[in-house]
């Protein structure tokens, strides 16, 4: 499962850098299987406690379970692949993992699924809504680019400071962000009830982007635009590690946390391998097809729907909501078309990925739920 997220969903991030010409697709695989792999270790345990624990109540999910649940969620995605549908990997495996846990006896935990289906629905409007202020603010006249990229780089490297980490520690949770650290560190001063140290880092932060990337822009427009580019793509590649290992890990964390007594590092490190190994040998043949789409997109618009890529994926790691990237970037190419008078993708198309994302998460439960008592059945187990 994990070999499959590295191989297919976690490409798009460096697509429009390739349909640039920023970098070649040989480089672009190896870095997403880097950055992939290390957003895996460092972000991925909070998606992956969702996917494990909080999808079904009153049962734990036993190792043929698991087994049943990545199977289906796989098998969903080796379908897509084969077939060239837009399968949402969240969507699959969250189906997957209510379908076997109702067939194990569980109850439904309709708060979690409230929490995540409007996380879901919200996700379309937030995309397509900020890629079309980012693509809107590179299009304005009045304000140069060599003033509205290092804005944008500003935005991103204030966010940066608050990305949460696993290897960044916190008295009250698992990960920690560098703001937080250097909170902590000088005491956690407040002012009106203001963590005026938390505000520093930001303000820092983003005026260290800024500069860095205005003075990139001065020395040449397109190249620091492309550079910009790259950068994001790398960002963005780290955090849809970080998001989608737990799509691989979450069903196992009963079996290598209680029943194994591993850390749960382990299980990271595990999938972040088969993430590094998937983006390795299968992502180069995925980039080298959505890149010649992105390509025509053009590179502020490439920009514009890869920016809210990065805040809604940290937004739903520091959530715990399994998300899907084909969602994200599908909304912000549209939201970033419309800025240009176009949304660049059909109607038809939208209408088509929309039931199949819906199908996608019906028939998951399904399946889920009938395997696993076929499975059950067949070897015996209660």
């Amino acid at each position: 499962m994990a070999w499959s997220l590295g191989a297919n969903s976690n490409s798009p991030p460096f697509a429009p850098a390739i349909g640039a010409n920023a970098i070649s697709t040989m480089q672009a695989a190896f870095l997403i299987g880097i950055l992939a792999a290390a957003g895996a270790v460092t972000q991925g345990g909070s998606i992956s406690e969702t996917v494990g624990a909080d999808l079904i109540g009153g049962v734990t999910i036993t190792p043929l379970a698991a087994t049943t649940g990545l199977l289906v969620a796989a098998t969903f995605m080796s379908f897509g692949v084969y077939t060239g549908y837009p399968v949402p990997a969240a969507f699959a495996t969250t189906g997957a993992m209510v379908g076997v846990g109702l067939s194990l006896g569980g109850a439904p935990a309709f708060d979690t699924y409230r929490r995540i289906g409007t996380f879901w629905v919200l996700v379309p409007p937030s995309s397509g809504g900020l890629a079309f202020l980012t693509a809107t603010l590179l299009r304005r006249d009045d304000i140069p680019e060599t003033v509205g990229v290092p804005l944008l780089a500003a935005v991103v490297a204030g966010i940066l400071a608050h990305i949460r980490l696993g290897v960044i520690p916190h008295p009250d949770r698992p990960q920690g962000s560098v703001a937080d650290l250097v909170s902590l560190t000088l005491g956690n001063p407040r002012v009106a009830g203001i963590d005026v140290v938390v505000v520093a880092v930001t303000v820092v932060f983003a005026a260290v982007g800024f500069r860095l990337m205005r003075q990139k822009m001065y020395e040449s427009v397109d190249q620091g635009i492309r550079a910009f580019l790259l950068i994001l793509g790398g960002i963005v590649a780290f955090s849809s590690g970080g998001s989608q290992v737990g799509l691989a890990t979450g069903p196992l964390e009963e079996l290598y946390g209680i029943e194994l007594g591993l850390p749960g590092i382990v299980l990271l490190i595990i999938g972040a391998a088969g993430i590094l190994a998937g983006a390795w040998m299968g992502a180069p043949r995925l980039l080298q097809a959505t890149s010649r789409e992105y390509a025509q997109l053009g590179v502020r618009r490439s920009i514009a729907a890869l920016v809210p890529g990065f805040i809604i994926a940290q937004t739903a790691i520091v959530l715990g909501i399994p998300i899907s990237f084909n969602n994200i970037i599908i909304s912000g190419v549209i939201g970033s078309g419309l800025a240009a008078g176009t949304a660049g993708v059909s109607r038809q198309k939208i209408t088509t990925t929309i039931i199949f994302w819906l199908l996608t998460l019906a028939s998951s439960i399904g399946i889920g739920f009938g395997l696993y008592r076929l499975f059950s059945t067949l070897l015996g187990i209660a």
